[in-house]
C-alpha cells in the first residue's frame, strides 16, 4: 500500500484493539461490484487465488474521485530493500520507486505525480491474471508483467536505478474484500514471500539479485475507498530451518468494524488464512524501537534495521507512511499447532494514514 495519500500523522504509539472476525471462502471468478458501482454482496470473502474482477469500477468527479487502483511489489534481500509501485487514483497518476542498500545506507526515492488529463498515462488492468501492470511518468517507467508459467517479470527503468527481475511462482495468494459499506469497499490481494532472482542496478553498481533470502511481495488493490483511513501492514518473509518457505501477512486498523481481516500464514506456497484482529504495537517517532503483532496465533516483533518517512501534502490531499524494515523474531502458529520460530525472517512494518 506504499501508493497511498493521507493526513498527517499524530505521533506517539499506537495499538490497535484485538477483534474476531468471520469470513467465508470464495472458490469461483466474482465480479467485485454490481452495475452502478455498489459492492456485489458475492464478492465479500477471502480467495485463495485471484477471482476477483474489478471492471466495473465507477470514475471521475460524479462518483467523487473514490475509486483507487494500485499494485505494488516489495523485495528484501541481504543487500538491499526496494520498493516499486503503479498506482491510480482516480483524479491523478503515481509512479514510485524506492531503494535502500543495507550496506551503504544508501536511500534512493523516486516519486512521479501526474494530474488530469496526464493520469492515463499508467496502465492497471481490472480483470484475472495474467496481467500487464506499467505506467510511464518520466524520468521513471515500471512494468509488472505475468507470464503464462505463473512468473511475474519486474521492469524498472530510471536516472539512477534500472532492473529486470523475475519472481518465482509462489503457489497460493491471499485475496480479501473489505466492505466499509455498499459504496465504499476495497479488494486487495496479497501474495508474499515469493522468491525473487535478476539484476539491479544502482548509480552504476550492479547488484545480482539472488539467493534463499532474496523474496518478493505482491500488494495488488482495487476499490472504492472512503476519504480518510489509516492502516497498518506487515510482511516476512524467509525459510526455515527445515528448508520450508514461510511469508507471513499481517494487517491491521482498516479492517476494523468489518468483519473481514487480511492476516494469513504462507507456508510452502499454501495460504492459511487467520479470521481476527491482530494488535499491532509501536512507536515509529523512534527509529530503534521494535514493532510488536500479536493474537492468539502469533507473537512476532520487529527489530528494525531502517526506518522510512513518506510524506505528501495538499489541501485536501495528503498522506503520511512510516514503514520499519527489520529483522522477525517470535513465532506463528503452523495449521498443526506448531510454532514456527519467525528468527531470520525479514520483511517491514507500516503504518499509512490518508486523506485521499
Amino acid at each position: 500500500m506504499q501508493a497511498t495519500l493521507g493526513h498527517a500523522y499524530d505521533g506517539g504509539p499506537h495499538t490497535s484493539p484485538p477483534r474476531l472476525g468471520r469470513m467465508r471462502e470464495i472458490t469461483r471468478p466474482v465480479p467485485l461490484c454490481l452495475p452502478g458501482g455498489r459492492l456485489n454482496p458475492e464478492a465479500a470473502g477471502f480467495t485463495r487465488q485471484p477471482l476477483h474482477t474489478s471492471d466495473g469500477l465507477p470514475s471521475g468527479p460524479l462518483h467523487l474521485w473514490r475509486t483507487k487502483r494500485w499494485d505494488y511489489w516489495g523485495i528484501t534481500t541481504e543487500r538491499f530493500v526496494l520498493g516499486m509501485t503503479v498506482a491510480h487514483l482516480d483524479y491523478a497518476a503515481v509512479m514510485q520507486a524506492y531503494f535502500y542498500d543495507r550496506l551503504t545506507g544508501k536511500e534512493i526515492v523516486q516519486d512521479e505525480r501526474k494530474a488530469f488529463p496526464g493520469a492515463g498515462t499508467v496502465r492497471l488492468p481490472d480483470g484475472l491474471p495474467p496481467l500487464s501492470v506499467g505506467g510511464r511518468l518520466e524520468p521513471l517507467r515500471l512494468r509488472f508483467a505475468d507470464q503464462p508459467d505463473g512468473r511475474v517479470v519486474l521492469w524498472l527503468e530510471s536516472p539512477r536505478i534500472q532492473a529486470v527481475l523475475e519472481v518465482a511462482p509462489g503457489g497460493e495468494s491471499l485475496g480479501v474484500v473489505v466492505p466499509w459499506s455498499a459504496k465504499r469497499y476495497q479488494y486487495t490481494l496479497k501474495d508474499v514471500g515469493r522468491p525473487v532472482s535478476g539484476i539491479l542496478q544502482v548509480d552504476g553498481e550492479e547488484l545480482d539479485v539472488e539467493g534463499p533470502d532474496a523474496f518478493a511481495a505482491l500488494d495488488r488493490g482495487r476499490g472504492r475507498w472512503p476519504y480518510s483511513m489509516r492502516w497498518n501492514w506487515a510482511v516476512a518473509a524467509g525459510t526455515l530451518p527445515d528448508g520450508r518457505r514461510l511469508g507471513l501477512q499481517l494487517g491491521g486498523k482498516w479492517t476494523e468494524g468489518t468483519g473481514a481481516t487480511e492476516n494469513a500464514l504462507f507456508l510452502d506456497g499454501l495460504v492459511h488464512h487467520h479470521d481476527g484482529e491482530l494488535a499491532f504495537s509501536y512507536d515509529p517517532a523512534d527509529p530503534q524501537a521494535a514493532w510488536t503483532v500479536s493474537g492468539d496465533w502469533i507473537e512476532a516483533k520487529l527489530d528494525p534495521f531502517h526506518l522510512r518517512h513518506a510524506r505528501t501534502g495538499a489541501l485536501v490531499v495528503s498522506g503520511t507512511t512510516h514503514q520499519a524494515f527489520g529483522r522477525w523474531s517470535g513465532w506463528a502458529a503452523a495449521p498443526d499447532g506448531t510454532r514456527l520460530d519467525l528468527a531470520g525472517l525479514t520483511g517491514w512494518a507500516e503504518e499509512a494514514a490518508n486523506r485521499w
